[in-house]
């Protein structure tokens, strides 16, 4: 696709550790070659690449859009007990985007505070923190791993609207979207 229009917003680099494959001037390369006017990098719990990717990008003539794929806690970030049951998860994914410098401050707020004050198997945060530090930020529902997806994979589609119309209460109706994503799967 190289329209111009397509902009890649949920990407894992080097920095994601144990899951990035692609390098971060492979992924602007990619995203120039391709002609796309932004890419954004998404790296799991952390803005460990940050400063190299948006050198790279500003270096490509690519816009960059520094974001994190953020573990979020079920409950509070301070509970450290083990999930039990067939649902238990110690975390949710969830993509946030700096849409500004005042999104971009935030987001190093929430990163920290992952790791300083929420660390559980990854560092983790919860919607308090989300609510003390939304502005500038754009929220995205995540991969299948995302808090919306898992309640629909669940076949709870009344715990996928509450989770959304928090995100909506926390972001605002203009700055939350639902991601889709192919997995390569009909059922999916």
């Amino acid at each position: 696709m190289a329209s111009g229009k397509f902009v890649h917003l949920h990407n894992h680099t080097e920095y994601s550790l144990l899951d990035g494959a692609q390098k971060i001037s492979q992924l602007v390369r990619r995203a120039k070659e391709l002609e796309m006017p932004a890419v954004a990098m998404t790296d799991h719990g952390n803005l460990f690449g940050a400063i190299k990717f948006y050198k790279e990008a500003k270096k490509e003539g690519v816009k960059p859009i520094i974001g994190c794929e953020a573990y979020l806690a079920p409950g509070t970030r301070f509970d450290k007990s083990p999930n039990q049951g067939p649902h238990a998860r110690p975390y949710y994914h969830l993509i946030l985007l700096a849409e500004n410098i005042v999104g971009f401050k935030n987001l190093m707020k929430l990163a920290s505070a992952a790791y300083t004050e929420g660390f559980y198997y990854r560092p983790r945060i919860d919607k308090e923190l989300l609510r003390a530090h939304s502005s500038g930020l754009i929220c995205m529902t995540a991969c299948l791993s995302g808090e919306i997806p898992t309640h629909l994979r669940r076949d709870d589609p009344e715990g996928a609207a509450r989770a959304l119309d928090e995100y909506l209460a926390i972001f605002g109706a203009q700055n939350v979207y639902l991601e889709i994503q192919d997995q390569g799967s009909r059922r999916k």
